[in-house]
């Protein structure tokens, strides 16, 4: 009976949610409906029976009626009463959807992933990515000068015209882009004018924004095997085919087979690969710009470390050697300042600019101006050099550590463990012959209570690499100290 069935799901409503009794009500007869216990046409009863058959008042219930009249459900005719409208959708579980053409064809369970979200959501999680000891790829922000840079916010609030409240189509802050160009152009050779720095939120969105102007969906873009996990899953999210290239002590190396799948992007980490730490040799980067130039490809530098270059000059950007415009080179301050500022800058050809900044406005809606002002002003008055100098000395004398403490693992055969990418960034790599268990000696390095990642784990196809990647920037020197034996006597007694 009707009156039963509502009152059973009022009650359930009740109980859940709290709602008021008229929206009990129209859920209760919207449920009735849906599930087919009021029939399309058929005629409901009054709102005086049904008042006096729920024990509610007569308004509740036109309250209900005239809500589900209004969103098409029920319809009324002048001296018949009120009628389920014929167009009333009814659930049908279990039964096989039917396409216009009467082919039987299943449908996808509620809540179900699409193929890419499940991809997304499988690959390199960031619930493994938790902060312990040695977890690569973490810097230490601890000593980050937080009084200064609050007094620099707040001066920035305290001045903020109302256009720095807004959002911003300009690619960010000019003292700030400013800022970024000089000392790219001193430090890292790139070649650039203010006007061509779009300021992002990081990496991430830059990767992402290159992938959407500049790649179709479906579009190939190569990538360094072993790779960045944030540059994959940015390409997997915006729905380009990643063809894996392999990496040699010279930084990505395509061969003969790489350039039967054309690029429309290939992604780069030349001055410190990630995660093998290879240097991409001046040969190599003029054959991969001469390899995009064949292929028409745009290449994406990212040079997310190259602050901390530890032995010999710092190197050079891939983006001075362009003669083309097809690279876009980018970086982040996270490395130096703190993770959650979330600044980073995108440098991208001159023929490119306008078209940027309008999809960067377009799509991100980028702001935090007054943020900007305080980075810009922290650069401009030399505390941006000052704490990179006061953290390169920190993390090298880390690094120093860290190797001391890993000697009794090296072994004088060309079989044995050896470690590549010290001399820049915040990690290094303990390379381990191959058939080792690296993902096994992870696990069991984590047992001691700290955190490695198994080269392996970066590997897209390959399966010829083994090894521990280990951070060092989070770690302090007691840690080190203390942790680094530990982590060398695990490898040793593998």
């Amino acid at each position: 009976m009707l009156s039963e069935f509502l009152l059973a799901e009022m009650s359930r409503l009740g109980s859940q949610d709290a709602l008021p009794l008229h929206r009990q009500l129209y859920e209760a007869l919207r449920r009735a409906m849906l599930d087919g216990k009021l029939g399309a046409g058929e005629r409901l009863p009054s709102s005086r029976d049904l008042a006096q058959d729920l024990r509610l008042s007569r308004n509740t219930v036109v309250a209900a009626i005239n809500q589900l009249s209004v969103e098409g459900y029920l319809a009324s005719r002048v001296g018949s009463g009120t009628f389920v409208n014929d167009n009333v959708p009814r659930a049908t579980p279990g039964r096989a959807a039917r396409t216009l053409q009467g082919h039987r064809t299943t449908t996808a369970p509620a809540g179900r992933l699409s193929t890419r979200g499940q991809a997304l959501s499988s690959t390199f999680c960031a619930t493994e990515l938790e902060v312990q000891p040695f977890t690569p790829g973490i810097a230490d922000f601890s000593a980050f000068p937080i009084t200064l840079w609050q007094r620099l916010q707040n001066k920035h609030w305290r001045m903020t015209y109302p256009d720095m409240l807004d959002y911003n189509d300009s690619g960010g802050y000019a003292p700030l882009r400013r800022a970024v160009a000089d000392y790219l152009r001193v430090f890292r050779s790139v070649h650039l004018d203010a006007d061509q720095v779009v300021i992002t939120s990081g990496t991430q969105q830059s990767l992402e924004l290159c992938a959407r102007l500049l790649a179709d969906h479906g579009d190939t873009v190569w990538v360094e095997d072993p790779a960045y996990w944030g540059a994959v899953k940015a390409f997997m999210a915006t729905g380009l085919a990643i063809h894996p290239v392999v990496v040699d002590e010279q930084g990505i190396n395509p061969g003969t087979a790489d350039n039967t799948r054309p690029p429309r992007l290939i992604y780069v980490t030349p001055s410190h690969q990630y995660p093998t730490g290879a240097v991409m040799s001046l040969p190599r980067r003029h054959q991969l710009l001469a390899t995009a130039r064949a292929h028409g490809a745009w290449v994406l530098e990212d040079d997310y470390d190259s602050e901390y270059r530890f032995s010999g000059p710092p190197l050079s950007s891939l983006q001075g050697l362009d003669t083309d415009g097809r690279v876009l080179y980018m970086g982040t301050f996270s490395k130096v300042l703190y993770p959650g500022l979330k600044i980073g800058y995108l440098v991208v050809p001159k023929a490119l600019v306008a078209a940027f900044k309008q999809a960067h406005y377009d799509l991100n809606r980028p702001g935090q101006m007054p943020v900007q002002a305080a980075l810009a002003e922290f650069i401009e008055m030399g505390h941006f050099a000052s704490a990179l100098r006061r953290a390169r000395q920190n993390y090298a004398e880390r690094r120093k550590c860290l190797l001391e403490a890993l000697k009794p693992v090296l072994r004088d055969t060309s079989a044995g463990p050896s470690i590549s990418g010290a001399e820049q960034g915040l990690h290094l790599c303990l390379r381990l012959p191959e058939g080792t268990d690296d993902r096994a000696l992870a696990q069991h390095i984590a047992q001691q209570g700290l955190t490695v990642r198994p080269l392996s784990a970066y590997c897209l196809l390959r399966t010829d690499l083994r090894g521990l990647v280990i951070g060092y920037g989070y770690a302090p020197m007691a840690d080190i100290a203390r942790c680094g034996p530990l982590l060398a006597n695990a490898v040793n007694n593998f």
